[in-house]
Order: C-alpha cells, then structure tokens, then sequence
C-alpha cells in the first residue's frame, strides 16, 4: 500500500483535488462540460512541459521556451501579414524554431555550457527579434479563419486543443519511453561519461532534445494565436515557470526523480484543475498564485518527507 501511494500519490493527489472543487462547487466545477473544459486549458502548459520533459530527460534545462512561445506567435501572424499561406507560414515558424533549439542543444553539449546560462542567452536573442519584428505591438487581424480552426471547434466531444495534446503526447511518449532514442537521453541524464563510453552521441542526441523543446513551443505560441487571434510578444511569459512546476510534480509520480511524460501530464492537470477551480470559487488572482505555489510546494515535500521516512 505504501508504494501504491509513493508510485501514484500524484495522481491520487489530483483525483482528490477533483473531488474537493466538485464537493465545493458540484454545479460549476463538478459538470462533464468544465471537466473538458479543463483539458483544454492544460493544453498549452502541457504541450511546453512536455518539451521541457524531453529536455530534463538529459539533465538539462531550456530556459529559451518562453521567449520561444512569443516568437511562434508574433511570427506566424508576421508572415500572414505577408501573404504567406497558413501551413507554410506554420512549417517556416517551427522550421527557425528547430534552429533555435539546435543552437542552444550544440552550445550546450559541444561546448559544455551550463544549459542555465546558454539558453538564458538564446531566450534574450529571441525574445529581441520578436521584440523587433513586432515593434513591440500585439499583432492582429489578417489572420485566416482555416488557421484559427486549428485551435477551435470539437471533434469527437473533445475541443480540438485537447486533440493536439493526446497526439504529442503519445508521440513524445512514444519516443522517450518505446524507442532507443530515449534510452540514450535518459542513460545522457543519468551519467554522461557513462553514455560517452557506452557509444552514445552525446552532442547530436542532446541536440536533437533541445530541437524537440523548441518545436512544441513554437507550436505552442501558434496554437495560442489561433486561440485568441493575435499574438503579444510577451505572451509566452506565463509558461516558463508554471511548465516547469509541471515537470517537477510529474518527478514525484511513476518514475520519481526522473523526469517522465505521464507524470509531467499530470503535473500540468493539477495545476489547471487547481487554477479552474480557484477561479469558479470566485479567488483572486493573486491569491490563486499564492495557493498554487503553496499546493505544488507541499505536494513535492511531502513526497520528499515520505520518502525519506521510509
């Protein structure tokens, strides 16, 4: 019983946190339709987080994301703008953002640059040529009713955003849990001069997971501008921190102390089940922001207490 709750007192955590805001407010929180209303609001935290798992899978950070989301917007609306059509004008963002990342990923692993420092570097380089191809301003208008599709409507009951959640993280899961690729980045963050000798290219493997963190959140700030219409070059600045709580909350579940794709998605529903309930109780905002911080808090030293008492 006791491991049952160490492997899965996450997950338990969520379902319990659920059921609190359903008691709390049955009629508002409790309905099938905010339900699934939550699930596109982690949405986007999710699909960042889940760059960030990849990242962390080889003992590294990429502090490049949020500057990345806002670069995905503001461009993709720039190139509109232009005339360029919806899914070139997708495939050129994700395109320079795979630079983006490969950059950082090379610096990083050729060079043996503290991933803090470097992709704090490249995250101030992106978020100056956003700055500069927005001139600052909120782009909108322009903007093509078959892309804004890509982030509304239902499909099967489920909103459309919810789709592109289940399709990347079964991709991803895929590719960290199922495929030799994420053997060599978790054996890269479990000992890199082990992984070196045992054949493992540690440039071109930490590379290619920065590439991966870089495209989701490119993707991330395309679907937000197709959400909402227009793009800030500020708007991905919510996401860093919230997506990395995510991942850490997702390293006390299934695989505690390593990075994971189920437990960084659980991660990512507390925090939304956290925030969609405050906010139908009528909490402040700021007071939301205290109370998320204390439960994530809490929920990881519990773990750590729990674990250590064993």
């Amino acid at each position: 019983m006791t491991g049952l709750v160490r492997q899965y007192g996450t997950l338990i955590a969520l379902i319990a946190i659920v059921v609190v805001f359903s008691i709390a407010s049955p009629g508002a929180f409790g309905s099938m339709s905010n339900l699934v209303n939550i699930t596109q609001q982690m949405t986007l935290l999710a699909i960042v987080a889940i760059g960030a798992t990849v990242v962390m899978a080889v003992g590294e950070f990429d502090l490049s994301t949020a500057s990345i989301v806002s670069f995905g917007g503001i461009f993709v609306v720039y190139l509109l703008k232009l005339g360029v059509p919806a899914p070139l004008a997708c495939f050129l963002v994700l395109a320079v953002a795979a630079l983006f990342g490969a950059v950082s990923g090379y610096v990083v692993s050729r060079f043996q640059v503290l991933s803090f420092i470097a992709t704090l570097a490249t995250g101030t380089i992106i978020g100056g040529i956003t700055f500069w191809v927005s001139d600052g301003a909120t782009l909108l208008g322009d903007i093509p009713a078959g892309f804004r599709d890509m982030a509304r409507g239902h499909m099967l009951g489920l909103p459309t955003l919810t789709w592109w959640l289940i399709a990347i993280a079964l991709v991803v899961w895929i590719l960290l849990d199922k495929l030799e690729f994420g053997r060599r980045l978790y054996a890269i963050g479990g000992n890199r001069e082990a992984a070196r000798l045992a054949g493992v290219r540690i440039v071109s493997n930490t590379t290619a997971a920065f590439v991966v963190s870089a495209v989701l959140s490119a993707l991330v700030g395309i679907l937000l501008t197709a959400r909402i219409g227009s793009a800030s070059p500020t708007g991905g600045g919510g996401y860093l921190l919230t997506a990395y709580a995510a991942v850490f909350l997702g390293m006390t579940a299934f695989r505690e102390g390593e990075a994971n794709l189920p437990g960084t998605v659980v991660g990512a529903a507390i925090i939304a089940v956290i925030g969609n309930g405050l906010t139908i109780l009528g909490v402040s905002t700021f007071l939301q922001d205290i109370i998320t911080g204390t439960i994530i808090l809490s929920a990881v030293l519990v773990r750590r207490i729990g674990r250590g008492a064993a």
